[in-house]
């Protein structure tokens, strides 16, 4: 009887990685349907081939508290960036215990007591990052207009009014197939203002290509996207 049970075990495994696979293969299936009918709607270009996105048992689950530490890590940096203020990135550190919460390159940043004006031109778009992720964290209800740069104000006394006791009281980290959904549809997006970019043409008006490309960033960090670091997430298209 037990040999009869083991071999009807092992026949049923494979049968079972099938119907994973296959539930795995419909899923990014049907989200990439999704986006692309969004697309449609919008008349911004696209193409069929692009490449299906992870799934949510492939992808990487960020905890609350990771997301609240690069919320604020990215909020003091490009605190700092628009203001060229060193003084007051140190304050917000300490005001906000954000010690140990920057990347190697966000340290060297904040280190920095006379970064060039390209690198603080860089920094201030993690703004834009901040904004993606407090949609992420539930704060956020809409994650907003692709065409237009994040009210940085709004953004700001958000974070002062929350503080990190309120952040993380107020922290609930969005499904793992809603962020996938924004992850799948920001690539096809990005591919649309590349492609146009490459071909000598302007971005479709709904796209703002700087805040694209953040955003891209910023979701493919939430999601896992192979596995990279912040500093070294790519945003392949």
């Amino acid at each position: 009887m037990r040999a009869v049970l083991r071999f009807l075990t092992l026949g049923l495994i494979p049968m079972m990685i099938v119907s994973m696979v296959s539930a795995m293969a419909e899923e990014a299936a049907e989200r990439k349907a999704r986006s692309i009918e969004i697309l449609r709607s919008e008349g911004v270009k696209y193409i069929d081939h692009l490449p299906k996105i992870e799934t949510v048992d492939e992808s990487l689950r960020r905890t609350e508290e990771e997301v609240v530490r690069r919320t604020l890590a990215l909020a003091i940096v490009a605190v700092k960036a628009e203001s060229d203020d060193y003084s007051l990135g140190q304050e917000l550190i300490a005001q906000f215990g954000a010690e140990g919460y920057f990347t190697p390159h966000e340290e060297a940043f904040m280190k920095d007591r006379a970064p060039t004006e390209h690198e603080r031109i860089q920094f201030v778009w993690c703004y834009e990052a901040v904004h993606v992720l407090l949609w992420a964290m539930g704060i956020y209800d809409e994650i907003g207009s692709l065409g237009v740069i994040t009210d940085v104000p709004v953004l700001a006394e958000t974070l002062r009014d929350l503080g990190p006791d309120g952040l993380r009281a107020r922290a609930s980290l969005r499904s793992q197939a809603e962020l996938l959904d924004a992850a799948d549809l920001i690539y096809r997006y990005h591919w649309a203002v590349v492609d146009a970019r490459i071909n000598g043409r302007a971005a479709p008006t709904s796209l703002d290509p700087g805040v694209v490309y953040e955003r891209h960033y910023t979701l493919n960090w939430l999601i896992g996207y192979s596995d990279q670091p912040w500093d070294d997430i790519s945003t392949d298209t």
